[in-house]
């Protein structure tokens, strides 16, 4: 469950009536109007994205490490293609 804070903004959506229907249903469902149906969603959405974001930028900003190969020897081209064991 969401809380906001502020001023909210009406927008309208244009939908096909069966997914009008099936919105309808589910936030009737849910025990909530179509309107904070739709904000929760979106604002999951938004946070979905936004972890994303910061996950991505810790990943990204991680310095490269040395390889350790083993026996000390990188692997030949047919070594790292080889399909055998997955047929």
């Amino acid at each position: 469950m969401f809380h906001y804070v502020g001023a909210m903004k009406n927008v309208t959506v244009t939908l096909p009536e069966d997914v009008a229907l099936w919105l309808r249903v589910r936030a009737a469902e849910d025990g909530r109007s179509v309107s904070k149906w739709l904000a929760d969603l979106l604002e999951r959405m938004r946070r979905q994205e936004d972890e994303y974001e910061v996950v991505m930028e810790r990943f990204l900003a991680r310095k490269p490490r040395k390889m350790e190969w083993v026996d000390g020897r990188k692997p030949a081209r047919d070594e790292l293609h080889d399909r055998a064991g997955f047929r």
